[in-house]
């Protein structure tokens, strides 16, 4: 079964990123299977990878609607179904293929028909190998590449699985080169799989290496986007002629970057609903666990909720400033009730003006709207905690310190005098303040200052690594003998911000004037990439066009366009005079409506982590571009997570002459 064309450059209703990976998984993968199996139910294999890339796109129920009775684990022990076909999808690795065939080969194979998906290109090599062994080939119902290992983290992200990127890219010592060309070739085949699935062929922008020249030795961080660059090109040229319906000349855009394009983002508080929620509830991924009434009516019991899309009042709370996002939790709530009788009635004979927590409690004890209200009182539970987390961090204070630090409005002193008077602020966040003040001011570590400053905030020796280490993400090492930072930012001077303030885009609500880097993105739609910075894989065919195309005649004549429709303005800008409590400020119930054509896809990957301003980012810029814009990273991580990551790293620097390649 081919992918419908009406996701790729050819046009069509649109689907979102997540929604087009499921239906790969589900109909092109599982459902596929149903024209030659003659077994009903059938036993779904996969290995730790891919059912990973399983759960990330589809539940339980969507793979029992295909006929799925049974999932297993590739490595455990698993019963013998012989009366049973089998579906594996696994990555075509050696040590699967071995597991696949002694699970399929002899007189008496677990299964009676097995149906192999790879969810990447599989060597010649392992594929003989599977040919070599007769007594599995006539059991075999399908092989079959999917092309498909990447996690699908919100309907327009993803990653690729690399949480050690930073460690293994930048981190260059002669023990980790192995590491380094490892994570470079999956990394590089993850991204191209993408693209597969998509069915686009992108033009192929990426950072240049600033050190190539006979002055300087170029080190191999600074070679990683030009090598993934060059990675992802190569499986494209081969999807040219392997895959069916792959588009022959350009559809889109691709953007490598690493994460010295902007340091400061993975480090700053980041003021908005999603952002707060996991940096600091200390959640597993998406999973918040909270208390509830028990049933019988006993001690409250814990319950684990996911925060995802397809929660409506998370859809559209999450890129509200947490200020927004309270006030209008607390509106929503305030509507229920005017809606309900017992509650007015209850308002009449206190006489007073009901808090937040009261209508949650009056809520709750209504049993017939106990199924709307349970999403509702959830996040006015979540928005209280991180109020209060707010307050008791001083973070407020803190928020303000570092938007002045990056807009030029702070510089050392002011840095000074809030370690020694801010005491209740913990380590952690003046070990944040200190790593954004270091970006600003690489200079000031090429002296005793920034250990000064350091000892001033009480950080540890294992704080000062993750300060230090932060050079290893430097985009020019010319100027990095002394050991210390250096930025593309020519910006020095205390008043001279490292950000400058964005025309037209003030923000109602305070803290909120950061904002990741963005220009890279609007001048690769414009096709202004700085060409001494940026260079592209490709020569554009003669029918790309970068810019959207403006009529729908022309969308059909011209298959290198990628159009599509889209629902724009997002829940940010929809009229507050349209809440009603809940149902009807769902986005998901005006998800069908107000379309509008997009122009050609823009996808960016950063290397070394991506961040949730970033991911919202994406989000606002297709409004503001009419061009869907897709964010891949090797990871997503928060504040906590990236100073970790740094903290692994090795500061030790090796360069190609080293390693005498």
């Amino acid at each position: 079964m081919s992918l419908d064309s009406d996701s790729s450059s050819q046009g069509g209703d649109h689907r979102s990123f997540r929604q087009i990976t499921r239906d790969r998984l589900l109909f092109e993968m599982l459902r596929s299977t149903r024209k030659d199996s003659k077994s009903a139910w059938k036993v779904l294999i996969m290995d730790k990878f891919t059912v990973k890339i399983m759960s990330y796109s589809c539940k339980m129920a969507d793979i029992t609607e295909e006929g799925v009775s049974l999932v297993e684990d590739l490595y455990k022990r698993r019963q013998p179904l012989p009366s049973m076909d089998a579906i594996y999808f696994i990555q075509p690795t050696k040590e699967n293929i071995v597991m696949f065939l002694s699970d399929m080969s002899g007189r008496s194979p677990l299964y009676k028909k097995a149906y192999v998906f790879f969810s990447s290109p599989i060597q010649k090599d392992l594929v003989s190998q599977i040919k070599k062994d007769l007594s599995v080939l006539p059991r075999i119902g399908a092989l079959s590449e999917m092309n498909l290992e990447y996690f699908p983290i919100d309907s327009q992200g993803f990653i690729t699985d690399h949480e050690r990127a930073l460690e293994e890219l930048f981190c260059e010592s002669a023990e980790g080169f192995n590491k380094y060309n490892a994570c470079l070739n999956t990394m590089a085949t993850r991204i191209s799989t993408v693209f597969a699935s998509m069915r686009e062929f992108p033009r192929v922008h990426y950072r240049v290496a600033k050190t190539i020249d006979a002055s300087t030795m170029t080190t191999l961080r600074d070679m990683v986007p030009t090598k993934i660059a060059a990675g992802v090109w190569n499986y494209l040229s081969k999807y040219k002629t392997s895959i069916p319906e792959f588009p022959q000349t350009e559809t889109c855009e691709l953007l490598i970057v690493d994460r010295s394009v902007d340091q400061i983002a993975p480090i700053i508080h980041e003021w908005t609903y999603d952002a707060m929620c996991h940096d600091l509830l200390f959640m597993d991924g998406n999973k918040y666990v909270h208390e509830v009434p028990s049933k019988n009516g006993s001690a409250s019991e814990k319950r684990e909720v996911l925060l995802e899309e397809h929660d409506p009042v998370w859809l559209e709370l999450r890129h509200a400033h947490i200020a927004d996002a309270s006030e209008r939790l607390h509106d929503k709530m305030t509507h229920f009730v005017s809606k309900n009788k017992a509650a007015q009635l209850h308002q009449a004979r206190t006489g007073a003006e009901l808090s937040t927590r009261d209508l949650q409690k009056m809520v709750q004890a209504l049993p017939q709207y106990s199924d709307q209200i349970d999403k509702l009182s959830l996040h006015v539970e979540i928005a209280g905690k991180l109020n209060s987390i707010i307050r008791e961090q001083c973070l407020r204070d803190v928020g303000q310190l570092e938007q002045d630090l990056v807009f030029g409005d702070a510089g050392t002193k002011e840095l000074i005098n809030f370690f020694r008077t801010q005491l209740g602020v913990s380590r952690e966040n003046k070990l944040r303040l200190l790593m954004i003040y270091a970006a600003i001011n690489p200079e000031k570590f090429e002296s005793d200052k920034g250990t000064k400053l350091m000892q001033l905030a009480g950080l540890s020796a294992d704080d000062m690594i993750a300060v230090n280490n932060m050079r290893c993400l430097c985009t020019d090492t010319k100027k990095a003998s002394g050991g210390g930072f250096t930025l593309k930012f020519d910006v020095h001077k205390k008043k001279h911000g490292h950000r400058k303030e964005r025309t037209g885009e003030e923000s109602a609500w305070a803290l909120s004037r950061f904002y990741p880097v963005l220009e890279l993105i609007e001048k690769l739609s414009k096709g202004e990439l700085p060409k001494d910075e940026y260079n592209c894989m490709n020569d554009p065919s003669p029918s790309f066009h970068g810019l959207p195309t403006t009529t729908s005649t022309s969308a059909r004549t011209s298959p290198a366009h990628s159009m599509r429709s889209r629902r724009t303005g997002g829940s940010w800008a929809r009229p507050r005079g349209s809440d009603d409590g809940y149902s009807s400020d769902s986005v998901l119930k005006h998800a069908s409506s107000d379309f509008k054509k997009l122009g050609q896809r823009i996808f960016v990957f950063i290397i070394g982590g991506a961040t949730r301003s970033e991911l919202r980012a994406a989000h606002k810029l297709t409004s503001k571009l009419k061009r869907e814009v897709i964010l891949g990273s090797s990871s997503l991580d928060d504040p906590p997570q990236f100073i970790t990551k740094l903290k692994m790293m090795s500061a030790e620097e090796l360069t190609l002459d080293d390693l005498q390649i």
